[in-house]
């Protein structure tokens, strides 16, 4: 049991010394990424709700 503990704690150190080498964005560049998620998102879903209005009523005007 007391091999296992240490092989735990052997990891962590090792994933605590990796998390210091990793490169973190600064603020603003989540900030931007973030906005274009969002717009792209946004864009995406007017675009969808296009597509399903002229669909539906296309799809009404063949049932008629």
């Amino acid at each position: 049991m007391a091999g296992a503990v240490q092989r735990v704690a052997t990891f962590l150190q090792g994933v605590r010394e990796e998390m210091r080498l990793v490169s973190w964005p600064t603020r603003e560049d989540v900030f931007g990424s973030s906005l274009v998620v969002l717009v792209g998102v946004v864009l995406l879903a007017a675009y969808i709700s296009v597509c399903d209005v002229v669909l539906s009523h296309t799809t009404k005007l063949f049932l008629k």
